[in-house]
């Protein structure tokens, strides 16, 4: 079956009892892009995608920033569904949070876990519904949603809004929920049907939201998916797309897009949306890549040479390491350059001096440094 972008259509109402839920259609076809703004913004969201993966393969030491995109993605893709943890707070120890923040910290802490987690699963298992069953389960251990059959298709009807008699939104009935995500499945992995894989995956996350296949967690979960398609099918060899920025930038957009396609069966306004987001987070994720490398450059020929010679070897050790970890105590230093605790803290204060360090608790112990300006790149 062939169906253009423009006549799709999004599914139908079923009766349950005392309510309708919404069986959406299969998309598991070929599919036609005839609309021209489409087309023009997939050949630029593609063009981007390919100069940020040119700088996430060939940047020394890559690996070491990307945790802070991990990072950003986590907190913002959970602050989309109402978690309060800021990027800072998402760096710090479950134990240097004030204990009324550490359940919205966990949560975040999961995303962060289950990214990795389902990074390295892909090396040995194709993305799938069972990779996604089992990301699922660490994003939701141990946190709100633990009773929520973590790592399970849901099992009972479920709701966006307050209640099912006043729900936002009723997705299909669980029964369908099987058959519709082999569908989706299929369609990820169909090869008969040639689709540009930035439409692809603009249809699977939409689906995979009316789906709605699990009891909590459905958003970040579908948003995850964004960056393991990505990754799975080759656009990206690096996790560097942080889109739920964008996503929580237009928050009532992105939701509104995503509700029209079922309302009005608009599948050309999200999809230029969401390749719009794609055109954005690539620009910006690329501009932060430029801005860690000339950062970077800046502190190693600028600022520790201005450090006695003696103090230079240990200073670029410890700046290696925040890029990946860039919130410290003195006791980490001392562990880390095998140092006594005057030396650690005598450097600390070194890099505090050169404006690399900040001191972000204002406590006289158990004090916290941040690598400032690196984080600043991420938060602004």
């Amino acid at each position: 079956m062939q169906m253009d972008i423009a006549d799709f259509k999004a599914g139908s109402y079923q009766q349950q009892y005392q309510y309708q839920s919404f069986e959406p259609s299969p998309i598991n076809h070929q599919w036609i892009i005839s609309n021209p703004e489409i087309v023009k913004l997939l050949a630029e969201a593609s063009r981007l995608l390919g100069e940020l993966d040119a700088f996430a393969r060939f940047i020394p030491d890559v690996d070491f920033f990307i945790q802070m995109h991990i990072t950003k993605e986590a907190t913002t893709s959970s602050l989309i569904e109402g978690t309060q943890t800021n990027m800072q707070e998402a760096l710090i120890s479950k134990q240097d949070i004030y204990p009324e923040k550490r359940d919205d910290w966990q949560e975040v802490q999961n995303y962060i876990q289950a990214t990795n987690f389902a990074l390295d699963r892909l090396q040995e298992l194709p993305l799938s519904t069972r990779l996604l069953t089992e990301t699922h389960r660490i994003l939701l251990q141990g946190v709100r949603g633990k009773h929520k059959q973590p790592g399970d298709f849901r099992s009972s009807q479920n709701w966006i809004g307050p209640s099912l008699k006043q729900a936002l939104y009723v997705p299909p009935h669980h029964s369908s929920v099987p058959a519709l995500m082999s569908d989706l499945e299929k369609f990820m992995h169909n090869d008969q049907h040639p689709i540009p894989h930035l439409i692809k995956i603009g249809i699977i996350h939409y689906q995979f939201e009316t789906i709605h296949p699990f009891l909590d967690g459905n958003g970040r979960l579908g948003r995850l998916l964004i960056v393991l398609y990505l990754i799975n099918f080759g656009l990206l060899s690096k996790p560097a797309l942080y889109i739920s920025d964008f996503f929580e930038r237009h928050k009532s957009a992105y939701y509104d897009y995503l509700t029209a396609v079922r309302t009005t069966n608009n599948m050309s306004d999200w999809l230029k949306f969401f390749l719009s987001g794609v055109v954005e987070t690539a620009q910006r994720s690329t501009q932060v890549f430029k801005a860690i490398v000339s950062l970077k450059a800046e502190i190693d020929q600028q600022l520790l040479p201005n450090l006695h010679r003696r103090k230079q070897d240990n200073a670029r050790k410890l700046v290696l390491m925040l890029y990946k970890q860039p919130v410290i105590k003195v006791k980490q230093v001392e562990d880390l350059l095998d140092v006594q605790y005057n030396t650690a803290a005598a450097l600390i204060g070194d890099l505090i001096d050169l404006g690399i360090l900040r001191e972000i608790t204002g406590h006289k112990r158990n004090r916290l440094y941040i690598f400032d300006p690196y984080v600043r790149l991420f938060m602004d």
